[in-house]
């Protein structure tokens, strides 16, 4: 059981989860939606993985062990749970007084090395000058890791980021 404490406590959100689970799917992609960045355990692709997963028992008195979602390093509850505090929109400010949506980007992500035509996509930007990482906010080109960290610590990136749309301003 400490080894679970320990755990659901590394990150904001901490989901415990089988990679074969419809339902942990499904909350990782809502808390993915909200931009969340959660630390995900597959239960059934790790070495300790039954080991936690007896240990999730005593912590979660249910016999449904995952998806086992802690924010905050607590244990919130399973699907059932967060989709209920979801439509009750309660969901979103809990994850934010975790400091679970710092930022609540949600980008699109190309990995070019994965996707069709990646290789097509890589000499496009090499021949205009952009290596990758190239960033583009609100479909103009930013710059690369350099220039996003340079904006980040000009304290620019932010209202950039708000102008396009992409982070919502939190009170």
């Amino acid at each position: 059981m400490d080894m679970v404490t320990r755990m659901a406590s590394e990150k904001p959100v901490v989901i415990f989860s089988k990679s074969s689970c419809s339902m942990c799917h499904t909350i990782k992609s809502l808390l993915l939606e909200f931009g969340v960045n959660p630390t995900i355990y597959e239960l059934d692709e790790i070495s300790k993985g039954r080991e936690i997963e007896q240990a999730l028992l005593i912590v979660v008195q249910n016999p449904m062990v995952v998806p086992a979602v802690f924010i905050g390093g607590q244990f919130v509850g399973g699907a059932n749970e967060i989709i209920s505090l979801h439509l009750q929109q309660a969901l979103q400010p809990m994850l934010k007084d975790a400091g679970a949506l710092w930022l609540g980007v949600n980008p699109a992500v190309y990995d070019i090395d994965e996707i069709p035509k990646g290789w097509e996509i890589e000499q496009t930007l090499l021949r205009r000058g952009r290596n990758p990482p190239a960033v583009f906010i609100g479909g103009e080109f930013v710059g690369g890791a350099n220039r996003i960290i340079s904006l980040h610590l000009e304290q620019s990136l932010q209202p950039m980021l708000i102008n396009a749309g992409a982070l919502l301003e939190f009170e």
